[in-house]
């Protein structure tokens, strides 16, 4: 299965070839349209009623193909324009949908949607060129406000193709049919709050085969990148993982790193932090090794049996906090930097090791690209990148869609679920990567797996149930989810 996804440029492009291949756009036309047609089908049998919105462009040529097929299978079809069909294509579809008897309606503004079972929304797709405004804002809205499930053809029209921003008004979609070739902006960012459940139909094309720039993760990235261990393995051959953390009042996040770490495998893990935190962290996880760290020649003979490092859950930012953090820099280990380690961090900005992954929230990245959280929400693939530039290492962007960028290639991950949005998920995120890059990963390998993986099993913990959900839960099911 091509999971590779593409920009509106490299989408036109491939129209451009397959055409001077022999296939014309009016075929993919006539084969988006039944595709289209097949979906409403299949997730709403029982509709007998469709309104199609309908743009100027190809995606409103696509709904004119789609209304026609469904009229002559007896649903009542209404279609309402929003432009005259401009392209040659969609031109034609839209005569072909008046020949064979069907009306083209206009939408006057703030007037009430004709009554329906399914909105088809056929609007923009690909082609959205700026914010909505004026009368196709006011549709947009309308069409949000009313109870009508609605199928967007392609993208959520207001849904920018190639970030998952909306810079205005944009389709609230309860379903997405991503046509010809997997969209980069359907998976991260707004898109999750607005695509609904996103199908994919290629029209019979196989996508273009452009290396490995973009794509999504999917569960059999885990089988490949973790195969079952030789029989006369041992722990040494597994990795220690040496968490960094817990200032005081903050030794929870550095016993779930630690936790989340052991689950995904991690041979042996010790946590260094605050002595006053020794006890109460090695009684919740006896096999935890512990150690008090109050200044840094402590802290020394530690980091030398240490494989990998994960400096900042708990951290804080204190003198204390910056003297672990630069020795751990200074170690010259593989390192997962999170939490109040990529605050410091960005308060003295340095190249890192190719070894080396970030993890940042929008609010870190930010602050890591003296940005704004606004900024960063707007074209999350330009900020991943941005951020593997700017400190020469891998990226883990954290949010709805995390992406993992390594200045080469980006990993889009479609799991987890909003009962994820809870304390201490990215702490057990940053042992479960720690974990795989101690394993002998490497750290593009381990932080997309290391995402995977944490994504699943917050799916499995949330089931049903989402709210509620705690990182423990999550941690719970690593053990299941590490072994595929």
């Amino acid at each position: 299965m091509n999971l590779s996804l593409y920009t509106a440029a490299e989408v036109r492009a491939l129209e451009r070839r397959l055409a001077d291949e022999g296939l014309p756009p009016s075929v993919l036309m006539q084969r988006a349209g039944a595709a289209i047609a097949a979906q409403v089908h299949s997730q709403w049998p029982q509709a007998r009623r469709v309104l199609v919105l309908a743009g100027g462009g190809n995606n409103g040529g696509d709904g004119y193909v789609s209304a026609r097929l469904l009229r002559e299978r007896g649903i009542e079809v209404t279609v309402i324009a929003t432009a005259e069909a401009k392209a040659p294509e969609a031109a034609e579809a839209a005569a072909a949908w008046r020949a064979a008897g069907g009306q083209v309606r206009r939408w006057r503004s703030q007037a009430p949607l004709p009554e329906a079972d399914l909105v088809v929304d056929a609007l923009l797709g690909i082609g959205l060129a700026r914010a909505l405004d004026g009368d196709l804002a006011a549709l947009v809205g309308v069409v949000n406000r009313s109870a009508v499930p609605v199928l967007s053809v392609d993208l959520p029209s207001g849904l920018d193709a190639d970030s998952g921003h909306a810079p205005g008004a944009v389709i609230a979609a309860t379903r997405t049919l991503c046509l010809l070739a997997r969209k980069r902006g359907l998976h991260t960012g707004r898109a999750r709050d607005v695509t609904g459940v996103v199908a994919f139909d290629g029209l019979g094309v196989e996508g273009p085969q452009d290396g490995d720039a973009a794509r999504l993760l999917d569960p059999a990235d885990l089988s490949r990148l973790l195969p079952p261990r030789r029989p006369g393995t041992h722990k040494g051959e597994q990795g220690h993982v040496l968490v960094l953390g817990g200032d005081s009042g903050m030794s929870g996040a550095v016993r779930l790193a630690g936790q989340a770490a052991l689950r995904a495998g991690a041979g042996w893990v010790s946590i260094g932090s605050r002595s006053a935190h020794v006890s109460t962290i090695a009684s919740g996880q006896p096999e935890l090794m512990v150690h008090g760290i109050d200044a840094t020649d402590a802290l020394e003979p530690v980091l030398r049996r240490a494989d990998v490092l994960a400096p900042g859950p708990g951290l804080g930012q204190g003198a204390w906090s910056r003297a672990l953090f630069e020795a751990a820099l200074a170690a010259d280990r593989p390192m997962v930097i999170d939490a109040d380690a990529l605050n410091l961090l960005a308060q003295a900005p340095r190249k890192l090791s190719h070894t080396c992954i970030l993890t940042p929230h929008p609010g870190e990245a930010a602050r890591l690209l003296e940005s704004s959280v606004r900024d960063i929400e707007s074209d999350r693939y330009a900020t991943a990148r941005a951020l593997a530039d700017r400190y020469a290492c891998t990226v883990v962007l954290k949010g709805a869609g995390t992406l993992v960028d390594d200045g080469r290639r980006v990993r889009v991950c479609p799991f987890g679920n909003p009962g994820m949005a809870s304390a201490g998920m990215g702490d057990a995120l940053t042992g479960t990567i720690a974990a795989l890059l101690a394993q002998g990963l490497a750290a593009f390998d381990a932080a997309c797996a290391g995402v995977l993986a944490h994504a699943l099993a917050g799916d499995r913990a949330a089931a049903a149930s989402p709210r509620g959900l705690l990182a423990s839960d999550l941690i719970a099911q690593l053990r299941e989810v590490v072994n595929p």
